[in-house]
């Protein structure tokens, strides 16, 4: 451990004594080191296995003197590793603009004055100044603090804030680096820096994580390598074809390699990331970026999300909700510090001078506090403790005045006695106003505010005041007990005071996630809430957002199970408190023992081991630490939970979209596998040139099945559960789809072929070229959706796909009659009856899908419900 125990002098370090420390210690930074460098990014997007199939496919071609298809088959590789590069790099330099944004400064005294330091240049044994609102920039050890509270949330969870005084052992007199000072002032020698700090601990625990690989990467990795055997296979299968047919054996050798590099889909790597690419541009508009281009893809497959509770469910404000005076309950309208709300008593606004007992227990919400609220254009803000922050925002909304002078005396808050008084002016009065744990600040009052006034405090009494106390306390309210009396001088024991009332006091759960998490539920995802703060709380939080939690697991309990255990425990609806980042390590794990795919929320250094072992680690971009942003794979810009649903929603988007390019661009080759088998096996000539089959793979297929990618989301895409995580993109119904497709296509270019060779090679060829490239366009629209009809869609509801087919009917008509492209594709002119013949077998393939869709929405389960989950190819 990084420590200095070196005694001090009061000026502190010198200037000379502290750069000599910054060489031996090093720079007090957790996380930076671990940009990745641009030349690492880059020849990361030719590490898939289908890219290195078409570099192979490239070198093939090469080597069989077919230059052209190499240099394609090269620009889409690099393009394809270009494009992939952009977004990444894009997303790492926005993510090292906003470390740049988060560094802090540092007030510390050196040289014997204080002064103001890049917070990454402090060393152990410096000391230095905490102030309100000031970030530990280090962690070290308490020498003088004054009514010192910390927020811990981003290392704990737990968004109570702490109280600190030096000479306390343990984490009492200690103050951790990120944390958050909410009140009061101190100074700290620093103990450890960088790596060596609390913080920094766990960023190595995050480092211990290895590399993961997402779902759609190994999904591609794997049709990949069904793609590579199956067009090893069919090639193979056309020279033997040829060979048995009496073909010249060297001629059918090349002729089988040739079509086995042409029947790898060339443009899939380069749909894939342009869809992806899309998606995340679309994506950072809505506020979430991409730190990978598949992990929004890997999110919209998603079956789990494990979510951090305070920052990431709730706003991290406390606000007071309740205000309970001798049976009456009075509710605070609003959450934050926005006073903008309102007192209700049975559903009517009550202010500070309309009820003289509510005036009585805002006073003592405003008087005894240090906090104070200030508006920054159209936000407010507070300063101070977050308890005193709503009790003072509660008390705004009742119109309440603020002192006019500061306190006379104070008895401040202490960890042993938990509660503070302050004695203030009232007008012409004197008066002693307390707040504190209801427990300890019933031990100094002797009367209540009964419902007639002014009672004495008997045992009953303090036995309901109990009962109500415990009912907050189970809802997840935070209880604060307010009392004031009238005293005669300014320095006077906390004796015989009145019991005003209670208040209960929550951080609340932000507007927009309980939707969000409704219809993450709706779409099959299940949301479990893992939090360091306490059960009652984590249950209320739950209740309040719908979320289904019949049980609430401790850290503790959680290390007393065993992984079976614990994995019953998962099987039921359930969240976990108390928990540390060992243990959200854990429940990932197990989770993806069982095969789901697991996203994980935070925002804190403790949350970041898990969300780099998650399949989708989620930051948030504001209160999120450097370490937990560089965990993540999608960082939410606005930390806001809802806008998960909405990545959610185009990460399924994508992956359907990919399912309808494969299929589509599969369907298309398999017709012109079918017809070239089929016309060898009959001993005539090549129905398609190598130019030619470049030229609908590339050209035509190409840009087509790009626009198909672009498919705009259907409305019940939600509705459906999410696919199993070994589901692949190619299933057994896609087999079946695609050979039927194949069959017909393959079988009417072929007619054409024979229909037309009377009128000499060149015209049959044509013939049979150009119908291939009509039916793969006219086929486009069946694959649109698999269930639903393109009436149901709306025919122009994607207008880029419209577009494309009219370019490519027309790139297909200067292929047919412009000299240039004759030449190249060595075509000849096609007249009327050709065109007819071609219009003829094309419409088979709009109107028999089209008719067995409406039939299937008409009389079979209607659009919205979830479609069967198809046999999944292995």
């Amino acid at each position: 451990m990084q420590t200095d125990t070196t005694p001090i002098e009061a000026n502190g370090l010198t200037s000379a004594e502290a750069a000599k420390r910054l060489q031996i210690h090093g720079r007090n930074i957790v996380g930076e080191a671990r940009t990745t460098p641009a030349w690492k990014i880059f020849l990361r997007q030719f590490t898939g296995l289908l890219v290195l199939l078409l570099i192979g496919a490239a070198l093939v071609a090469l080597a069989l003197g077919e230059w052209i298809d190499s240099i394609a088959i090269g620009m889409v590789v690099i393009l394809n590793g270009v494009l992939g590069f952009v977004q990444e790099w894009r997303a790492e330099t926005a993510l090292a603009a906003l470390r740049e944004m988060l560094v802090g400064h540092a007030r510390v005294i050196r040289d014997g004055h204080p002064m103001e330091i890049d917070s990454r240049d402090i060393v152990p044994g410096d000391l230095v100044l905490l102030d309100a609102g000031d970030q530990v920039p280090a962690d070290a050890r308490l020498v003088s603090a004054l009514e010192l509270r910390t927020d811990e949330s981003v290392l704990t969870g737990e968004s109570i804030s702490v109280s600190k005084k030096p000479g306390d052992g343990g984490d009492a007199g200690a103050v951790m680096m990120g944390t958050l000072v909410v009140s009061g002032r101190g100074e700290a020698l620093v103990s450890a820096t960088g790596p060596a700090t609390e913080f920094g601990k766990i960023a190595q625990l995050t480092g211990s994580v290895g590399e993961k690989e997402t779902n759609l990467s190994r999904q591609l990795g794997r049709l990949g390598g069904q793609l590579g055997i199956a067009s090893l296979g069919l090639g193979a299968a056309i020279a033997l074809t040829g060979i048995l047919a009496g073909r010249d054996v060297i001629e059918m050798v090349m002729t089988g390699l040739s079509m086995a590099v042409a029947i790898v889909p060339e443009g899939l790597p380069a749909v894939v990331t342009i869809s992806l690419a899309l998606g995340a541009a679309a994506m950072v508009r809505q506020k979430a970026l991409a730190r990978r281009l598949q992990a929004m893809e890997t999110l919209g497959s998603a079956s789990v999300i494990c979510t951090d509770k305070t920052g990431t469910l709730t706003e991290n404000m406390m606000t007071g909700e309740v205000l309970w005076i001798a049976g009456r309950r009075y509710e605070a309208v609003g959450t934050g510090y926005d006073p903008a709300g309102r007192i209700l008593l049975e559903g009517r606004p009550h202010r500070y001078g309309d009820d003289p007992d509510l005036a009585d227990a805002l006073d003592v919400m405003v008087g005894c506090s240090h906090a104070s609220l200030y508006r920054e254009g159209s936000t407010w803000h507070m300063v101070g403790d977050p308890t005193e922050g709503a009790l003072v925002t509660f008390a705004y909304k009742g119109w309440t005045p603020m002192p006019a002078a500061a306190p006379l005396e104070e008895i401040p808050f202490t960890s042993e006695r938990k509660r503070m008084s302050m004695v203030r002016w009232q007008e012409d009065r004197l008066v002693q106003l307390a707040k504190g744990a209801p427990e300890h600040l019933l031990e100094v009052c002797s009367h209540w505010r009964g419902p007639k006034g002014t009672a004495p405090l008997t045992d009953a009494v303090r036995a309901e005041i109990h009962a109500v106390y415990e009912q907050m306390a189970d809802k997840g309210l935070r209880v604060i007990a307010l009392a004031r009396r009238e005293v005669s001088e300014a320095a006077v024991p906390e004796a015989d005071l009145e019991f005003i009332g209670l208040v209960g006091m929550i951080d609340p759960p932000r507007p927009e996630v309980k939707r969000a998490i409704r219809a993450c539920r709706s779409a099959g995802i299940r949301v479990i809430m893992i939090t360091g703060d306490g059960a009652r709380t984590a249950r209320a939080i739950a209740d309040a957002l719908g979320l289904p939690a019949e049980r609430a697991i401790t850290g503790a309990d959680l290390e007393q199970m065993d992984d079976a255990a614990l994995r019953d425990v998962l099987d039921g609806p359930v969240l976990f408190a108390r928990t540390a980042p060992e243990h959200k390590m854990r429940l990932v794990e197990l989770l993806q023992g069982d095969g789901l795919i697991v996203a994980m929320t935070g925002d804190g250094v403790n949350d970041a081991p898990a969300l780099k072992r998650a399949d989708v680690g989620v930051a948030m971009g504001i209160r999120g630490t450097d370490v937990s942003k560089d965990a993540a794979d999608l960082v939410l810009l606005d930390d806001n939970f809802a806008t998960l649903e909405r990545a959610i929603r185009e990460g399924r988007r994508q992956f359907a979209n990919i399912r309808r390019f494969v299929r589509y661009l599969l369907s298309s080759n398999a017709g012109e596998v079918i017809a070239i088998l089929a016309n060898l096996a009959l001993g005539g000539p090549l129905i398609y040139l190598p130019t030619q089959i470049l030229w609908m793979n590339l050209v035509t297929d190409g840009v087509t099945a790009l626009a198909l990618g672009l498919e705009p989301g259907t409305p019940d895409q939600m509705a459906e559960p999410p696919r199993p995580a070994k589901q692949g993109i190619m299933d057994w119904t896609a087999v079946g789809l695609i050979l039927v497709f194949g069959a017909y296509t393959g079988s009417s270019s072929l007619y054409l072929f024979y229909a037309f060779m009377a009128e000499g090679d060149a015209v049959a060829r044509t013939a049979a070229f150009t119908g291939m490239v009509m039916f793969e366009k006219v086929s486009v629209f069946a694959f649109r959706s698999f269930t639903q009809p393109c009436w149901r869609l709306g025919w122009f509801s994607n207008p880029k796909l419209i577009v494309a087919l009219v370019l490519m009917v027309c790139a297909q008509l200067a292929a047919v009659y412009w000299p240039p492209l004759q030449t190249l594709l060595r075509t000849a002119p096609l007249g009327w009856e050709h065109w007819q013949m071609i219009g003829l077998l094309c419409l088979p393939l709009i109107l028999v899908p089209e008719v067995i869709k409406t039939l299937r929405w008409l009389f079979g389960p209607r659009n919205g419900e979830p479609e069967a989950a198809d046999a999944t190819l292995t």
